[in-house]
């Protein structure tokens, strides 16, 4: 195995012209340096270095050869070692997200604008899946940040924060306006066709345990995979969708859903932040973080 630490000290020395040099530059004792050179010469089965009265020479059959390669080498791996250094201090490299596409359309879009307007140089990678995915992803370190919906209940993973609440409402479009401004029972939603997410959603699971738990078994006319897709058929009238009020904005401000008024209302969610075990404490990524507290 190539003990580096002995390449190093050869190559100083080699440079210095002396033992007594290379020593002071490398902060060990002279001692040290020349069992160090003793130690490569044995490694290597030849003489590395002439001792002349003008100091260290290198052998033309043993130290000429291999030192333009070993400074090389070391200037390579001085140059990754900078940049790996340059990474914890200046904004650069990529940050990898995971995150269902809704999240990063209602969530995550205004900060990566944002961020980007300040930080250029840094680019982003973006892997959209379900929470589901997501979490498979935390596991396998594809991403250096995930943003899922809660709640969960993984062991392996742990969320660092709640960046944002999760109100899950019924709405409805004007076929259904005979509702508008009504309590409604929620158990009277079994009576009305209803749109809700697959159910191999994190959001279809914490739906159905809340309905099972108060002694309600909703059932879906229609499940889809998407909110946005929810929504469209939603104000087609073609059932009532439950979805969180805070991705329905635009069309509770334009009037095409309205808010169905049910007892007992769903309980809030949110969205979490995850960091996976081992994720490299990069500059770029802390300030994207540093967003979201």
């Amino acid at each position: 195995m190539v003990n580096l630490e002995l390449y190093r000290v050869f190559y100083t020395v080699a440079k210095c012209g002396s033992l007594t040099k290379a020593a002071e530059v490398l902060y060990i004792s002279q001692p040290a340096v020349s069992q160090a050179i003793k130690q490569l010469e044995n490694q290597l089965g030849t003489t590395l270095f002439n001792r002349t009265h003008r100091g260290m020479e290198l052998t033309p059959y043993g130290g000429e050869l291999i030192f333009r390669p070993v400074e090389k080498a070391l200037s390579l791996l001085e140059n990754a070692e900078n940049k790996i250094a340059e990474l914890k201090t200046s904004p650069m490299g990529t940050i990898r997200i995971g995150a269902s596409d809704t999240i990063f359309s209602y969530i995550l879009a205004d900060k990566i604008i944002e961020f980007n307007k300040t930080y250029p140089a840094v680019k982003f990678e973006m892997l959209m899946g379900t929470s589901v995915d997501t979490i498979e992803q935390i596991k396998a370190n594809k991403v250096d940040v995930a943003f899922l919906n809660l709640p969960i209940s993984d062991p392996e993973i742990v969320i660092s924060s709640s960046i944002q609440q999760l109100s899950d409402v019924f709405l409805a479009g004007n076929k259904f306006s005979a509702l508008k401004g009504k309590e409604i029972p929620l158990a009277e939603l079994t009576e009305y066709p209803l749109l809700m997410l697959e159910n191999n959603t994190i959001a279809r699971h914490a739906l159905d345990a809340f309905s099972r738990g108060v002694g309600i078994n909703l059932q879906p006319a229609i499940e889809v995979g998407s909110w946005d897709f929810m929504k469209k058929i939603a104000v087609s009238g073609m059932g009532i969708a439950c979805i969180p009020r805070e991705y329905a904005q635009k069309e509770l401000q334009e009037g095409t859903l309205f808010e169905v008024n049910v007892t007992p209302s769903l309980p809030v969610r949110s969205v979490g932040m995850a960091i996976p075990k081992n994720t490299p404490s990069i500059f770029a990524l802390k300030k994207f973080l540093a967003m979201f507290h």
